[in-house]
This record gives structure tokens, C-alpha cells and sequence, in this order.
């Protein structure tokens, strides 16, 4: 499978040298902070046929049975403060957005912040980690998780009314090897202009966040408050208006909206 997914990319592409394929794996994620520990280059990237353990955000596990989904991490050394990187998420939502409609023609929308949305239901997730140099307080990797529900017919009971794979979506059986490069190779040049094209990026990310205009459900632990969806600023923050008429920008807890999938 590594070498059909390195045939559809791009020889100008140094990622396709530094990529790693896996039959089975507790986590992608978990497997490249590892790797990145002990010195993995930039753009290295792993791929699974299945994950024993995968991992979402709130300490969620993700559902990644064999051959029926996309289950992908990369492991990124920006060497720039942690600051910078707050959209990172949101730019890995767009550019795994890009890869999946230039091979399927179907565009996903993002549920704010990290979730890939089909017909109101769950289609895969992003997972981040930082790493930090406690010397030069800057980033000395990140770790970017991608699941994407590819093939799934069925899901567990708990999933059956909250997930939906590509393939049900869209009536489309991606060719698995193409759709996987074509993600990595959106994912290479999201890297080159992560830093320097932060405000188109996040226009797009915009653009594809269905939270926007919603009303939503901020959880934080015991505590629930409600409120509308206003904005996203540059940060990757959620604009919201509580019900108490407050506006606040929101960058962590888990965001519910109405008529979408509840976690």
C-alpha cells in the first residue's frame, strides 16, 4: 500500500520519503510523538490499516476498524512559539477538506473546531499535540491526527446515529490510495503557508465551519451555557453570544449544535 500511495504523489513532494505504513497500531498519534522524540523528520507520516486504540479529543477514543477508514498522522517542527499555532487545527481541516474534494468532488463542512461533517453526522476527526522545548519555550513538534470514516456500511450502536462514512455519504468508493495522497499532498502545502497566509486560511476555514450562525452549547465539565455561534477569529477562537448577552471567544470546552450529532 505504500507504494500506491507514494505512485499518486508528486516527485517534488520530500513527504513521500518519510512515510510510514502500519497493518495495525495501537495510535497513529501515539506512534509518531515516539517517533518524534527520537529525532523523525518534518513531514514524516503514518498510515494505518486499523488502529487498536485510536484517539480523539475530551480523551475520546475514535472507531478505526480495518480497511474502512483513513487513519493518518503527521508530525510537524515549525520551531515557532506555541502562539502561532492556534489555527493549526483549522488549517488541517481545510486542507484535508481540499484533499478529499479534489478526489471525490464532495466538500465536507467542519463542526467547529476539529470536526469533518457529512448529512449532519460525524465523519472524521483531527486530533493536535504540542510538544514543547522547555529550553527555548518553542514547539519542537506537533503531531496532527487525521480520521476520516472512508468505507463503514455500519457502525457500533453507539456510533449509529452520530457517524456517516465518505462512501455513504457521497454513493463514492475513494480509491483509498489516491485519496490518501491527495490529503498528504494538501496537507505538504498547508505546511508551506501555515504561518505566512494565516488570514486566507482561515477565511476558508470559515467558509466550511457550519457552527457559524448556529446555536450552540458550550460544556465545560458540570457547567453548560448556551448562546449563538458569532464568528471565528484568526486564532481559530469561537465568536459566541451567551444567552446572558455576553460575547466571548471560546477556545476550549466542547461546542454542541442544535439538529448536529451530540457527543
Amino acid at each position: 500500500m505504500k507504494a500506491k500511495i507514494t505512485s499518486y504523489l508528486p516527485t517534488e513532494c520530500p513527504w513521500r520519503d518519510t512515510l510510514y505504513w502500519y497493518d495495525t497500531i495501537d495510535s497513529t498519534n501515539t506512534r509518531a510523538k515516539e517517533l518524534a522524540r527520537d529525532g523523525a523528520a518534518h513531514g514524516s507520516v503514518l498510515i494505518a490499516k486499523q488502529q487498536t486504540a485510536g484517539r480523539g479529543r475530551m480523551g475520546r477514543s475514535f472507531h478505526s476498524p480495518a480497511a474502512d477508514g483513513l487513519y493518518l498522522s503527521v508530525i510537524l517542527r515549525p520551531g515557532c512559539k506555541p502562539a502561532q499555532l492556534m489555527h493549526l487545527t483549522c488549517a488541517v481541516a481545510v486542507a484535508v477538506c481540499d484533499g478529499m474534494e479534489k478526489v471525490t468532488g464532495f466538500r465536507p463542512g467542519i463542526k467547529w473546531i476539529n470536526d469533518l461533517v457529512a448529512n449532519k453526522r460525524k465523519l472524521g476527526g483531527i486530533l493536535t499535540e504540542l510538544s514543547i522545548d522547555p529550553v527555548t519555550q518553542l514547539v519542537d513538534f506537533a503531531v496532527v491526527g487525521i480520521g476520516i470514516n472512508c468505507f463503514q456500511s455500519q457502525f457500533p450502536q453507539e456510533l449509529k446515529e452520530i457517524a456517516i462514512s465518505l462512501e455513504a455519504a457521497t454513493g463514492i468508493k475513494a480509491n483509498f490510495a489516491q485519496l490518501t495522497a491527495a490529503i498528504i499532498q494538501s496537507l505538504w502545502q498547508m505546511d508551506q503557508s501555515l504561518l505566512s497566509q494565516k488570514e486566507q486560511i482561515m477565511a476558508q476555514y470559515k467558509a466550511d465551519c457550519i457552527t457559524l450562525g448556529q446555536d450552540v452549547a458550550l460544556l465545560r465539565g458540570e457547567e453548560k451555557r448556551c448562546g449563538t455561534a458569532l464568528d471565528i477569529d484568526n486564532d481559530g477562537q469561537l465568536i459566541v453570544r451567551f444567552a446572558e448577552g455576553k460575547v466571548e471567544a471560546v477556545n476550549s470546552g466542547e461546542v454542541s449544535c442544535r439538529d448536529l450529532y451530540s457527543i
